[in-house]
């Protein structure tokens, strides 16, 4: 089980709010992840199981430091391919293989400056009623048209989680090489707003253009949230590789 949310962070590097948020899970073996996990990290496991993860979402009002979010720069539909992760110091996070944005600016910005798998998509997030639908068709660098459609009808607020839907959700940083060398780095958030949702379409390429394996069946886990408020915290280095 993850730890609870850490305390707030008073001098954030970023901050941001994530909406309307879907989150896909499917089982995944952990020898089969652990090749693509950074320095000093291996995969995190609930029950001797891991966890491949698709999340579409709305990035808004981006921000650095103190200043306030950028209004459009800092507003755009965002997709993301990612597995779990823990250290030697027991900091369980996330690992990003891709981040499909739909602003070339933040894409940029996140590759050269952080380093990070961020790729240009052309994207839209659409809600009608009790149902959201997210796409995406990548730009650049490549593989160039590579998408997801998705399609979820939203259903009732989970009062309180089950252990594998705290696991997936409550993370409080991410594991990656940021400015050339490994790297945690935290965020703090209020608990998620969590509710159960049934897949109504999911077509996509976007977990295989990582170099996973396709997806086997149905996601385990379906879930929406409305979204949070996140403030990323100064990056630390990981200590060690954790005994699995």
């Amino acid at each position: 089980m993850t730890a609870d949310a850490p305390e707030a962070i008073a001098r954030p590097l970023l901050t941001q709010s994530w909406l309307d948020l879907t989150f896909l899970h499917w089982a995944a073996d952990p020898a089969d992840v652990a090749g693509l996990l950074p320095s000093g990290t291996v995969p995190d496991t609930l029950d001797g199981v891991t966890y491949v993860g698709l999340v579409a979402f709305r990035m808004h009002r981006v921000g650095w430091l103190h200043l306030p979010g950028v209004p459009y720069f800092g507003n755009f539909p965002e997709t993301n391919v990612r597995l779990y992760s823990v250290d030697a110091h027991g900091r369980r996070g996330v690992v990003f293989l891709s981040l499909d944005a739909s602003r070339l600016l933040p894409v940029v910005v996140g590759r050269i400056g952080f380093r990070m798998p961020y790729l240009w998509s052309r994207m839209a997030v659409h809600a009608d009623g009790d149902t959201v639908t997210y796409t995406s068709s990548r730009r650049w660098p490549g593989p160039r048209g590579a998408h997801s459609r998705i399609t979820v009808r939203v259903g009732e607020r989970i009062e309180e989680p089950t252990g594998l839907e705290h696991f997936l959700t409550a993370r409080w940083g991410m594991h990656g090489a940021f400015f050339g060398r490994p790297m945690y780095l935290p965020n703090a958030h209020p608990r998620w707003p969590l509710h159960r949702a049934d897949l109504v379409e999911c077509a996509e390429d976007l977990v295989v253009a990582t170099g996973l394996p396709k997806p086997v069946g149905e996601p385990v886990s379906v879930l929406y949230s409305p979204g949070v408020p996140a403030r990323f915290g100064r990056p630390a280095r990981p200590a060690g590789i954790p005994t699995p």
